[in-house]
């Protein structure tokens, strides 16, 4: 075997590896990273003992210590539902209206509420309860129910024309479309956008103001402030659900759109149907 070549400049042996004329030295590691090398197979060695490491079909090694990571988990979660249990026994035998006269259970509902709206009503009224047309926004004054908190309440829990239980909210309107002729939806309408902002043809505002108040005012109120035990909206105020401009609202009064709202509490359970009335009540839209 030939002996190594040596570097003429630096005296050092090379590794015998040359590449376009140019050769390795063969220096030695330094001691340090030689030394920080060995300690951290040593560690592994002792990790894999003490730890789970190796991975087999059904799961890993346990380890001496039989540490989970896992278990750490289940375990602090099963603490977290201990620690809410007695808030939650506390929301279920608290009436709704009481709630916010106990902060730290305030607190603790409008956290639960608001967690169990992005996951069950944030489909239809929006991450942030803005809504979108057809479904309400409930970050304003404009309640089709009512805003308090006991009407929030009966609203989520029994929902709106949900036929599956028995205390649902009501309110159909009907179709005017065999009741009135076409030139009188076309003034009703002009009048109900009259309410808010200027009608298209203002000469149709007073004859549509009469057929109003015949048809409609029963349920929308002499001047369109609506009825709340009625769920009839407000028309005064621009704020729309299903129609805004005037040939929207003309269709909605020849045939009627109807939305459905499930009834929760079946599904959710009382102190959540609570936690989410407390925080629908403190987006702001809330009497």
């Amino acid at each position: 075997m030939s002996e190594k070549h040596i570097d003429e400049v630096s005296g050092v042996k090379t590794t015998g590896h040359v590449w376009d004329g140019i050769r390795e030295l063969d220096n030695p590691m330094p001691r340090w990273w030689l030394w920080t090398f060995y300690l951290c197979i040593i560690w592994a060695i002792g990790y894999m003992f003490f730890y789970p490491a190796i991975p087999l079909i059904n799961g890993a090694t346990k380890g001496y210590l039989g540490y989970s990571s896992r278990a750490d988990v289940v375990a602090e979660l099963a603490d977290a539902k201990a620690a809410q249990g007695a808030l939650l026994e506390k929301i279920a035998a608290t009436p709704v209206e009481d709630i916010a006269g106990d902060q730290e259970l305030l607190q603790f509902a409008i956290a639960g509420g608001a967690s169990a709206f992005k996951v069950n009503c944030a489909q239809c009224h929006g991450s942030g309860a803005a809504g979108s047309k057809g479904y309400p926004n409930l970050n304003d004054d404009d309640w089709l129910w009512g805003g308090t908190i006991d009407q929030i309440y009966l609203t989520i829990a029994h929902g709106i024309r949900y036929e599956a239980d028995d205390d649902t909210r009501i309110s159909e309107m009907p179709a005017f479309a065999d009741m009135l002729e076409p030139a009188q939806i076309n003034e009703v309408s002009a009048y109900v956008v009259s309410l808010s902002e200027t009608p298209r043809d203002p000469a149709m505002v007073e004859p549509g103001k009469e057929i109003y108040a015949e048809n409609c005012a029963a349920c929308h109120g002499d001047t369109g402030e609506g009825i709340i035990d009625f769920g009839a909206p407000r028309l005064s105020d621009g704020i729309w659900l299903k129609a805004s401009t005037e040939a929207e609202i003309a269709a909605q009064i020849r045939n009627p759109k109807h939305g459905v709202m499930p009834a929760w509490v079946g599904r959710l359970g009382e102190p959540t149907i609570k936690q989410l009335a407390v925080y629908v009540h403190t987006l702001g839209g809330g009497l």
